[in-house]
């Protein structure tokens, strides 16, 4: 895999990413000039990881911003990359693009996708960008990633675990898929070297989910917290976090967004080695180092 090219290898999963592969060549995108630097990129005989994206945000509803940012931009990658030569496409997509939560059963790479956002539709919007591009495709597809310094809604959650009130989480009996960050990286580079990964498209989770609680307590464990959970009906929390228009990030820790990763351990012999309470001391770590 040293014949690399990586975008987004400043963000969160990209920096694990390049770590995965020293060596690689990147390319940035959100750089005013993208379009020039695209023209300049050293695409062929290239196995290209695209990982650059405008990313999720709850009050960020700019359809037009994402739809440029991440279908457009990721039609005119995929599609350079093919004209040029490059050997192969991983691009890393999001659990979004197929549902916000799971009913019943955890979610499968086959499933109909029908995202609920902006993020989300443009994620789908992406995906199916690039599998028109002719290159052969790989489209990973990943829940919540946890690992030292990640942010969004972990690190609302983590200044929550911090801090000495009682949450009021314990009646929540949810299921929650994640993915270590670096066992992300594993998986993406997996897609790079398979011979059978074209073509497809693959869930990154750990197979053991969580409940809200489970997660709160393992954050507080981590920081040497006591878990100070109590419990208040689910539907309360939603309606009293929607009246505060903070009703998406509420029902992500209420709701289930549940994950089948069998297709990956199956086709690429990839399984998820690190588990919540791991992950959760990687976060404290960074956490207290970040607030020294």
């Amino acid at each position: 895999m040293a014949e690399a090219l990586l975008t987004g290898a400043g963000g969160f999963v990209g920096r694990a990413l390049a770590r995965a592969l020293p060596g690689s060549s990147t390319l940035s995108l959100g750089a005013p000039d993208w379009e020039a630097r695209l023209a300049a990129a050293p695409l062929e005989g290239r196995f290209v990881f695209h990982l650059a994206a405008r990313v999720h945000a709850p009050d960020d509803r700019d359809e037009a911003g994402f739809q440029r940012d991440n279908v457009e931009k990721t039609r005119r990658l995929a599609e350079e990359a093919a004209r040029r030569g490059a050997r192969r496409l991983v691009f890393m997509s999001s659990i979004k693009a197929q549902a916000e939560e799971s009913r019943g059963r955890a979610l499968r790479p086959e499933d109909p996708a029908e995202p609920g956002d902006a993020y989300g539709r443009s994620k789908l919007g992406a995906e199916r960008a690039a599998a028109s591009a002719g290159l052969p495709l790989v489209v990973v597809r990943a829940p919540l990633v946890m690992g030292a310094g990640a942010k969004g809604n972990l690190e609302s959650l983590m200044a929550l675990a911090d801090g000495a009130w009682p949450l009021p989480f314990a009646a929540i009996a949810n299921r929650r898929s994640f993915v270590h960050v670096d066992d992300l990286a594993r998986l993406l580079v997996a897609c790079g070297d398979h011979a059978a990964a074209p073509g497809r498209t693959f869930i990154a989770a750990h197979p053991v989910s969580w409940s809200t609680p489970q997660l709160v307590a393992s954050l507080r464990g981590a920081l040497g917290r006591p878990e100070r959970l109590f419990a208040l009906p689910p539907a309360l929390l939603e309606s009293a976090a929607t009246a505060l228009g903070r009703g998406e990030p509420m029902r992500r820790l209420t709701r289930s967004l549940e994950c089948d990763a069998s297709d990956a351990m199956t086709v690429l012999g990839w399984s998820a080695r690190i588990g919540l309470d791991e992950a959760a001391r990687d976060m404290a770590r960074a956490w207290r180092e970040a607030r020294r």
